[in-house]
């Protein structure tokens, strides 16, 4: 289980083993500057010059650039409507709220949703997908997940008809980075800081580096991961499985040239001392193992993911664990192996997070595309032949011909190297944060898979959500804090998972709910399903329903509440 670590230091030493095949090559940082990988720094402040990142004033600089069409009739939208508009060379998203008009890309950056099917709600679109939010003033995205912001266009309004005026290149791409708005000294933080290292690059490392960089933090920013990549997006992992790094990027390399954000890769922590601010790393591929049997996976690379998908095709694959990542590979190889078979301790897939009922709609769903579950049993023994895996065996007897094993059932979150640090680590191993992503240790925070912190939905209690789209907030608040800025995260985990050409979303935390209602039809997969615990709706998740879950979303954003009354 993976995570963020982020620490602001003032005198900062790593230690790196440096693979034979890299110790030849110069190191240098993205941008091209000397990157010693074992320094000091003496506390002076590095700032870029506006001519490194220049800011264009006019948006609209380029005549040639420009599109301007009247769009529509005053009258022709209420307050609270969203209309999607085309001006000829591409399309926008026209708002009307509290009797003003607003233009926005109309697609979400993020998977390409039709934000015009999302929510609008005081100020700001939630797409009806995954959940990200826009302010529908500025573009700027507000909830997770996803990277850019959208477009903004001008409008007018003449003779009571309506008028966008937009870039064309804008209209296409349909995204916006928001990046160094400005420049800021860190004396205007209070902080004597002066570099910054985050040890994992996934969502949570990225947005933390990115925000840093939007807010005008100027100094230094080195992420540290295991990976052999840039950040990429990990949940295409098990959704698309032969996807290949430089498809699922989350950013070129260019940007982190250009935002002088070093990346160092294939290294893995293998201490931490706060007291002295040292952190020591090392080659992550003397670290690891090698595997007693071949053909048997945990799906954390895309290596892993290319390599399990060419092994399988016309083969045996059998699925230890009926997780999020044991179905989705299940799914993505049903019509691509010989046979695919779901090992689960569980009587039904699902059932502690989406309830009897759904999970029995789900695991039928399956059944029918030939998989093959065998439930309340576990794997005993793995058999090979010539060092390859040639037989699962389980506890109950049952022998199952595999070819390829994939594991999921799980993980456990990689802060061992944190033990002797001094910061707080509960009985599982997550590190325990506050609502401001901080440990106990000043100027050390922690985000992603590995963290507990207090979810304001259930009245703050200390939870555990590895979602894509929280990594992504825990990111943001936690540089946010790092700048002394004093946000609490707030926001409502939201959720997907995609099966067969269905999705189902999900948002909130309804760890430990008592009931489930469900309207709509479980057995066309095409329902909703509130869960409640008591009286009150603590989480929601649908199948063809859009955009309910958006919408649920947005209401206990708002810190609403919702009787089990209000959904029966």
């Amino acid at each position: 289980m993976r995570g963020c670590f982020a620490a602001m230091t003032h005198v900062l030493k790593i230690e790196v083993v440096i693979p034979e095949k890299e110790r030849n090559k110069e190191e240098m940082s993205p941008n091209g500057k000397a990157s010693p990988l074992i320094y000091k720094v003496n506390g002076t402040a590095r700032h870029y010059h506006l001519e490194e990142h220049p800011i264009a004033s006019n948006p609209y600089h380029n005549p040639k650039d420009i599109v301007e069409a009247s769009v529509c009739h005053v009258k022709d939208l209420e307050n609270g409507q969203m209309r999607e508009v085309d001006l000829g060379c591409g399309k926008a998203l026209l708002i009307k709220e509290s009797g003003e008009f607003h233009a926005v890309g109309h697609k979400c950056p993020h998977y390409g949703a039709p934000l015009v099917k999302g929510v609008l709600s005081k100020g700001r679109v939630r797409c009806p997908w995954h959940g990200a939010c826009f302010n529908i003033g500025t573009g700027d995205i507000e909830d997770f997940p996803g990277l850019d912001s959208l477009p903004r266009f001008q409008v007018k309004i003449e003779k009571e008809k309506v008028y966008i005026r937009a870039s064309k290149q804008a209209l296409q791409t349909q995204r916006r980075t928001k990046m160094m708005a400005k420049c800021i000294s860190l004396s205007n933080y209070n902080l004597s800081s002066t570099n910054v290292l985050i040890i994992g690059a996934g969502a949570a490392g990225l947005v933390c580096a990115e925000t840093l960089r939007q807010e005008g933090f100027s100094d230094r920013i080195v992420m540290c991961t295991m990976d052999r990549h840039l950040p990429y997006d990990r949940p295409k992992l098990s959704k698309s499985m032969d996807s290949h790094p430089e498809q699922i990027a989350l950013r070129p390399k260019e940007f982190f040239c250009t935002y002088d954000i070093e990346v160092l890769t294939e290294m893995q922590v293998a201490a931490v001392d706060v007291k002295t601010s040292d952190k020591h790393l090392k080659d992550q591929e003397n670290l690891c193992k090698g595997r007693e049997i071949e053909n048997v996976f945990n799906i954390r690379t895309p290596e892993d993911a290319n390599r399990v998908v060419k092994l399988a095709t016309s083969k045996n694959v059998v699925i230890v664990g009926a997780s999020f990542l044991g179905m989705e590979v299940a799914a993505y190889l049903a019509e691509r192996a010989h046979s695919v078979s779901v090992v689960e301790l569980e009587h039904v897939p699902f059932k502690k997070f989406f309830g009897e009922r759904v999970g029995r709609a789900v695991m039928k769903m399956f059944e029918n595309n030939r998989v093959k579950f065998y439930m309340q049993t576990e794997v005993s023994e793995l058999r090979e032949q010539e060092g390859k895996l040639k037989e699962v065996v389980l506890k109950s007897g049952k022998i199952l011909r595999a070819d390829v094993c994939v594991v999921g059932v799980g993980a456990v979150p990689a802060t061992g190297f944190l033990k002797q640090s001094g910061i707080n680590i509960d009985s599982k191993g997550f590190i325990v944060v506050n609502k401001m992503m901080q440990t106990n240790i000043p100027g050390v925070f922690a985000a992603g898979d590995a963290v507990t912190f207090p979810l304001a939905l259930r009245n703050n209690k200390k939870v555990n959500v590895p979602h894509w789209q929280m990594a992504h907030m825990h990111g943001r608040i936690a540089a946010l804090n790092m700048l002394a800025h004093g946000t609490e995260i707030s926001t409502v985990p939201y959720l997907w998972t995609a099966m067969f050409g269905k999705s189902i979303r999900y948002a909130g935390h309804g760890e430990g709910f008592d009931d489930v209602v469900i309207q709509g039809d479980l057995d066309e997969l095409k329902f909703v399903a509130f869960y409640t615990k008591s009286d009150e709706v603590v989480a929601v998740a649908s199948i063809n329903y859009d955009p309910i879950v958006s919408k649920v979303a947005e209401v206990l954003a708002a810190g609403r509440t919702i009787r089990k009354r209000d959904v029966e």
